[in-house]
This record gives structure tokens, C-alpha cells and sequence, in this order.
């Protein structure tokens, strides 16, 4: 079934868009919405190469939006997924500080995960650090119970599912390639014909700056998406039990990137990674990938000539790590000494939308707004996938509010 007509539009079927549409519709059940997505399938891209983890909070700067929808969506996520009978393993998590040079930093971090309300947090030393992963190093750790992991994958589908049930029409493999203002209503060019729409919701992800463009609501001030690459190892079988659940850095706040970690994964699988480098196509999962249109478009853009100028060392290194085996290996093992390289096998690789401002700074927090005619998912960085049900419910909300709905 083609849809030509909707009352919302959503743009984007990834699983900030499925929530999206299933919030609006538990609230508002008479409305006709319509999901757009441009792929033959739903969730392909930043959901689809999710690394999985459930977080539950520790990160985020106390009281902006990412503190309080990850801490709310966290909650109805394992609720959804109890529901419908998805599994989700509270693997927990360590927060490992290797040296003393990394003890004020870990410090801060402690703080940040109390004010944010964070479950079950304790601060642990060497020997209740090696109980609870035996093979990790490091001098003192933030142990993290409640968090988890899950198939992000099998979570958007069965959103979708239930979008469908109540009604909601998804389209996939029908590109958005425009957005008019005709009167009171939105005329959608599509890969497959109009869509006229009396209001549109944006959650276009890798697409976000573009989708926002169409619309007439991207000005020289508002930020761009600047697409970061970032490849994993997998450890092979006879090396899965070295890591029992999650092993991740002390973040350093001078730099924009969180650093190699562990993930196990809901399938047993554990990951090591991902490093951080300049995507050279907004899609582009493999090194080699290039679009000339992507790559001139973020080299071009003054604010991320800021960030390189500010941040070239690091950028280097990540290159340099993203090329040699031996520097990602040595990477993993500050935290599990007992890895060896054969043990590492490369990928999977994903591709992070990141919203950057023209000064040069990472947009950090959610970025949510539009006008009475669209909204806009301008940013949605991890943890987006578990904050998606509360970051669906606010933008249903604020749809309702200002759509007149």
C-alpha cells in the first residue's frame, strides 16, 4: 500500500522514529501516521550497528536531557522488552582507572553517576575489581550493576510491530527527496511519489542536517552532521571468557571521543572498540567507502577545521590506530592484559551521526526542536537507543503540544 496522504510524516525508520510513531499513536490512536525510510529495511544503519549496551546513566552532565531520558528510557525500554519477550542481560559495567593519573578523572565521574541517580554504583578496588572481571586490570574501578545489554535490532522491529498494529503505515524503500510548504500542509517528495502531510517529524539520523535543509529550517549558525567511523575487533571463541560483561576507559573530557572498550553482546560475541575516525561517506562502514559530496562537505565545514586544529593529535592517533593492529592490541590490553592479537578478529564497523557546532564543539546533549510545523531530531548520540521510548514520548508530546493534534 502507498500512502498519499497522513497526518504526521515521519521521516526515518530507525528506532528514535518507530518510538516516535508508537508514542504518538498510544497517545493520539485516531492519528494516520506515516514512516518514511529510505532503505528496504528498517533500523539499517545507526540502530542496526548499535553496540548494544543498555546504559544506565553514569555519563551524562546532571540535568540535561541525556541524563534524564537515558534514566527514564532505561526503565521503560526493560519494560517494553520484558513485554515482549526480548532478552536483556544486566551484564553490569566497569569503569576502569588504570593509574593514578586517571584517579581525578574517575573521581568526577563518580559524582556525575551519583547526581545522576545512577542504580547499584560502588566504587571498587583491585580485588573486588578482579572478582568481578578477573582478567581486567587497573587500580580502582566504577562498578555499574543495572547496566545491560540487548539486540537494538530486534527492539526497533518490534516497535515497528506494534506501530503496525495500532494502525501506523511504514514505508520502506521510498527516499524523502524533498519538503514543501503547500498552505497548512507539507508536500513530501518521495522515491515513490508525494506524501502530503499536515505536519512532519524528522528523525533522519546520518540525514538530520539535509532532512532540516529541506524544510528551510538550517540556517549558517545551526550544526552540521559530521560522520565518525568506528571499527571494532571481535575476540574470537577460546577468548570471549576474559571479558564476562563490559570494560570501558575513564573518559577524558578533553577529548570528544570515549576510547576502546569491551562489549559482551547479547549473542555472546564481546567487542573491542570502536576508535574514532572521520567517516569519508555518511554511510560509509568500510575504509575504502567515499563520497566525494560527504567528504568535502565535513572537510569544508568551519567547525570541523576547529575541531581538527584542536584535536589533530588525537585524530592522528585514532588514524594511526585504525590502520595498525599492533596499536589497537596494545590499546585492548591496558584493560585485559591476557588478550592476544590473533585473538582479535576485525569488525563490525558503525558510523556515528555527530552534531557539530560551527565553533568547533561536539553537541554533546539531545538536540530536539523545530517549529510549529516540523520537529527535528537534530542530535541523537548514544544513548539514543536506550532512551528511545522517553526521547519518543518527549517528542510526541511536544508534536501534540505544538501541532494542535
Amino acid at each position: 500500500m502507498t500512502a498519499g496522504r497522513a497526518d504526521i510524516c515521519i521521516v526515518g525508520g530507525g528506532i528514535l522514529g518507530l518510538a516516535t510513531a508508537l508514542r504518538l499513536l498510544e497517545a493520539k490512536p485516531a492519528l494516520r501516521i506515516v514512516i518514511l525510510e529510505k532503505e528496504a529495511t528498517l533500523a539499517s544503519h545507526q540502530t542496526g550497528h548499535n553496540s548494544g549496551v543498555v546504559h544506565a546513566g553514569l555519563y551524562y552532565q546532571p540535568g540535561s536531557l541525556k541524563a534524564r531520558l537515558c534514566r527514564e528510557g532505561k526503565v521503560e525500554l526493560e519494560r517494553f522488552c520484558e513485554s515482549h519477550d526480548i532478552p536483556v542481560e544486566r551484564t553490569g559495567k566497569l569503569v576502569v582507572a588504570i593509574d593514578e593519573t586517571e584517579l581525578e578523572r574517575f573521581e568526577t565521574l563518580k559524582e556525575r553517576a551519583l547526581a545522576n541517580g545512577v542504580e547499584g554504583i560502588e566504587d571498587v578496588g583491585p580485588e573486588r575489581l578482579r572478582e568481578i572481571e578477573p582478567h581486567a586490570a587497573g587500580i580502582r574501578a566504577l562498578w555499574s550493576p543495572g547496566t545491560g545489554i540487548v539486540d537494538y535490532l530486534r527492539v526497533a522491529l518490534a516497535y515497528a510491530d506494534e506501530v503496525r498494529a495500532k494502525g501506523g503505515i511504514i514505508e520502506t524503500s521510498r527516499a524523502v527527496t524533498s519538503i514543501a510548504q503547500r498552505g497548512d500542509e507539507a508536500v513530501v517528495g518521495t522515491s515513490g511519489g508525494d506524501l502530503v502531510a499536515r505536519r512532519v517529524i524528522a528523525c533522519a539520523g546520518l540525514w538530520a542536517d539535509r532532512v532540516a535543509a529541506m524544510t528551510g529550517e538550517d540556517t549558517a549558525q545551526a550544526p552540521r552532521i559530521v560522520p565518525f567511523r568506528g571499527d571494532y575487533y571481535t575476540l574470537t571463541a577460546d577468548a570471549r571468557p576474559l571479558v564476562k560483561g563490559l570494560i570501558y576507559p575513564v573518559p577524558d573530557p578533553r577529548f570528544p571521543f570515549l576510547g576502546i572498550h569491551l562489549t559482551k553482546r547479547i549473542d555472546g560475541n564481546v567487542l573491542a572498540g570502536p576508535n574514532a575516525v572521520l567517516a569519508f561517506k555518511r554511510e560509509g562502514y568500510r575504509r575504502r567507502d567515499l563520497s566525494v559530496r560527504d567528504l568535502a562537505g565535513a572537510v569544508a565545514y568551519p567547525g570541523f577545521l576547529r575541531l581538527a586544529t584542536k584535536y589533530w593529535r588525537t585524530g592522528m592517533a585514532e588514524q594511526w590506530r585504525d590502520w595498525s593492529k599492533r596499536s589497537f592490541v596494545s590499546a585492548v590490553q591496558r584493560y585485559v592484559p591476557d588478550v592476544r592479537g590473533e585473538q582479535l578478529v576485525f569488525g563490525p564497523s558503525g558510523v556515528r551521526a555527530q552534531a557539530l557546532a560551527r565553533d568547533g564543539s561536539m553537541v554533546d546533549d539531545f538536540l530536539l526542536g523545530g517549529s510549529d510545523r516540523v520537529l527535528h531530531v537534530r542530535n541523537a548520540p548514544s544513548p539514543a537507543a536506550t532512551s528511545s521510548l522517553a526521547v519518543g514520548r518527549v517528542l510526541a508530546e511536544e508534536a501534540i503540544s505544538r501541532f494542535g493534534l
